[in-house]
């Protein structure tokens, strides 16, 4: 069963589905446990709902597409303890798992990036043959980090060794930092599209056959548009082509998603957090 917080909450704007009319639903998922710089993105579910409510409407233009359109349910966020790495992990699991098997689409609200793996986890049980596109500045493959294995500078790591360690069923998108042995591995053991360059919309036609995770850590952005996140990374791509990657991803089976890393409480401007929902609009209307 899924545990959401009792505590009242302004719903994502325009997902106004109940839960058994919906095909995505939306869960919070707030845990920034394992943030080794600029922690704060377990606030991150809380500020984009509220921001939707203020600023932002239902309509995408470039999908020419309504959320309102959609069945889309908004669950709220677990209840994850704060402290309890295992324990905020399995719930996170337990959430995901039970939205597959009530053959629901989930979308999660991080939190940082290692929330990506309790979700991936529950879908891959469900599609054994699930590709997972990850969009981000960061290769996130390193084996242990501070001597942690699961953290979210790990957690690519341990989505592949989910699969088996199976090579070329991790698309890395945007990536622009990590160490030289990351960069070895990634160019070994995934298909890893660099920088700023169509290699991945080139390639999108490798994907039609398979159901398909995707993660996107708004570190991918650069830190230009999006200053609040636990990470940023120089030379980061820019909101249309961000676009772009989404418009290849269109119509293909998307399964799940996952948001990651926003920080709200870092950007007093407040325009990282009116990013991060707009990104999250466009991912809702590709699901």
């Amino acid at each position: 069963m899924i545990q959401l917080n009792a505590l009242p909450r302004t719903p994502y704007e325009g997902c106004r589905a109940t839960f058994d009319e919906a095909d995505t639903v939306i869960i919070g998922a707030g845990y920034d446990g394992t943030s080794s710089y600029r922690s704060g993105s377990r606030f991150a579910p809380v500020a984009i709902r509220t921001e939707t409510f203020y600023s932002q409407e239902d309509y995408s233009p470039y999908f020419r597409r309504d959320l309102t359109e959609k069945l889309i349910h908004d669950a709220g966020d677990i209840d994850l303890p704060i402290g309890n790495k295992q324990a905020a992990l399995d719930m996170i699991y337990d959430a995901a798992k039970t939205l597959f098997q009530h053959n629901k689409k989930p979308c999660t609200i991080g939190g940082e990036h290692l929330i990506t793996f309790p979700a991936f986890k529950a879908a891959l049980e469900k599609y054994p043959d699930l590709r997972l596109v990850q969009i981000d500045a960061h290769l996130d493959m390193i084996d242990k980090l501070f001597g942690e294995k699961l953290s979210h500078g790990t957690v690519m790591r341990r989505c592949f060794d989910l699969m088996g360690q199976e090579k070329n069923r991790i698309y890395q998108v945007g990536i622009r930092s990590g160490s030289k042995e990351e960069f070895e591995f990634a160019e070994t053991h995934t298909r890893l599209f660099p920088f700023q360059t169509n290699g991945f919309i080139n390639a999108i036609d490798e994907l039609r056959n398979y159901p398909i995770y995707l993660t996107v850590d708004l570190d991918v952005l650069d830190p230009s548009l999006l200053p609040g996140t636990g990470t940023p990374e120089a030379g980061g791509i820019f909101f249309p082509e961000l676009i772009n990657f989404f418009k290849a991803l269109d119509g293909l089976n998307i399964i799940g998603a996952d948001l990651v890393e926003l920080s709200p409480r870092i950007d007093p401007t407040n325009n990282s957090t009116v990013t991060a929902s707009k990104v999250l609009r466009e991912m809702l209307m590709i699901l």
